[in-house]
C-alpha cells in the first residue's frame, strides 16, 4: 500500500458526471517543487452495472477528455477512471516543465495509488489498463515491474492505443541520437530540443480547425509542448527496456493505424493516417510485451484511433469490444 495523500472527490472540468481526485506526490525528485497527479472518474449512472474497471493513461502533450470512449466502456460494464500524470494536463502547476520526468518509473507512485483507489471503490473486479502513445510505453514498463514483483492482480488486461515503442526516423540515426541524449541529459536535462512548431495533428483534431473534438488547448496545445533532453532520454531508456522483452503478465490488445503520413501541412491524408508515430515500429515491437498479444491495424485511423474519422473509429471500437468480450 502507498502512503500518499489523496484528496476527496471534487468537480471536474468535464462537467456533470465526472469528478477528480488529487493525488499529492510530495517533492519532485527532479527538483521542480511539489507535484501531484489527478485521477478522474466517470460517475456510474443509475441503472449501470459494474463488472470491471478501466484505468486510462494519456500520452505526451495530452490529458483525459475522451468522454465518448468513457461512455462506450461504461455501456459494457466498466467503471472508468483516467489518470493525468504529474506535470501533465490537470496536474501541471506553475514552475513545472510540462510532462518532465527523468525516469519513467517515477510514474509508478501515481499509477499504484490510482489502482488502489479503483480497487477500493470497485472491489473484486478485473481492471484493464488502457493507454495512448507515450502512456503506451509507461504502462507496460510499470506492469512488467509489478509482474516481476509478484503483483499482477487486479490488473487483468492491457489495451494500447498507438503506443510509442521506438524513436521515429532513420535507423542509422537512432544510435547517435540516443548516445547524445544520454550525455546531454546529465548536464542540461531541461533543455528543449530545437524543433519547428507543427500543428498538423492538432489541426486535424480540434473543433476550431478541421476536427470535431473540443479539448482545452492550454492542456493539449495544437503544436504540443516542447520536448526536453532529459525526458526524451528517459523515453529512450524505456524503449531499450521494452526491446529487451517485457512480461506484463496479462493479455494485451495493441491498436494502431495501418499507415503513417508525416507532413508539415494539413491535407485529407492527415485525417486517415498516424501523423505522429511510425506504425511499422508499433507492429514490430508489440510482441515484446510478452504473453498473449493481439496487434490490430485499423485502416485510415489517426494517431489516437478513438479520435479518428467515424468509420475507422467504429472499427476501433468494434475491435475493442470483441477483445473485452473475449478476455473479460
Amino acid at each position: 500500500m502507498t502512503t500518499l495523500d489523496v484528496r476527496p472527490w471534487t468537480a471536474d472540468l468535464l462537467g456533470d458526471g465526472y469528478q477528480q481526485r488529487v493525488i499529492e506526490l510530495g517533492d519532485d525528485p527532479d527538483g521542480e517543487g511539489a507535484v501531484e497527479a489527478v485521477l478522474v472518474r466517470r460517475n456510474v449512472r443509475d441503472g449501470e452495472q459494474v463488472t470491471g474497471a478501466v484505468l486510462y493513461v494519456h500520452g505526451f502533450s495530452d490529458y483525459f477528455f475522451q468522454t465518448e470512449l468513457a461512455d462506450f466502456l461504461a455501456e459494457r460494464g466498466q467503471a472508468v477512471y483516467a489518470l493525468d500524470l504529474r506535470k501533465s494536463g490537470r496536474a501541471r502547476r506553475p514552475g513545472h516543465t510540462a510532462h518532465y520526468v527523468s525516469d519513467l518509473a517515477t510514474y509508478d507512485a501515481e499509477l499504484e495509488t490510482a489502482l488502489e483507489v479503483i480497487t477500493g471503490e470497485c472491489p473484486d473486479v478485473p481492471v484493464v489498463v488502457m493507454a495512448h502513445s507515450t502512456g503506451g510505453l509507461i504502462t507496460p514498463l510499470w506492469l512488467d515491474r509489478r509482474h516481476r514483483a509478484g503483483r499482477v492482480a487486479p490488473v487483468a488486461g492491457l489495451v494500447l492505443n498507438s503506443p510509442w515503442f521506438d524513436l521515429q526516423g532513420r535507423p542509422v540515426m537512432r544510435g547517435p541520437v540516443t548516445w547524445l541524449l544520454r550525455v546531454l541529459a546529465k548536464v542540461r536535462p531541461l533543455r528543449p530540443l530545437a524543433a519547428k512548431e507543427i500543428t498538423v495533428y492538432g489541426d486535424s483534431l480540434h473543433i476550431s480547425r478541421t476536427g470535431e473534438w473540443d479539448f482545452d488547448l492550454d492542456l493539449k496545445p495544437l503544436a504540443g509542448f516542447p520536448v526536453t533532453v532529459g525526458w526524451l532520454n528517459a523515453v529512450r531508456r524505456g524503449h531499450a527496456r521494452l526491446h529487451r522483452g517485457l512480461d506484463v503478465g496479462v493479455p494485451s490488445l495493441v491498436l494502431r493505424s495501418d499507415k503513417t503520413h508525416y507532413s508539415k501541412t494539413y491535407s485529407e491524408a492527415t485525417d486517415r493516417a498516424d501523423t505522429v508515430l511510425d506504425v511499422r515500429q508499433i507492429a514490430r515491437w508489440a510482441g515484446c510485451l510478452g504473453g498473449e498479444v493481439v496487434s490490430v491495424p485499423i485502416p485510415d485511423a489517426r494517431h489516437d484511433v478513438f479520435l479518428s474519422l467515424e468509420k475507422p473509429r467504429r472499427e476501433a471500437y468494434a475491435r475493442l469490444d470483441g477483445w473485452l468480450s473475449t478476455h473479460l
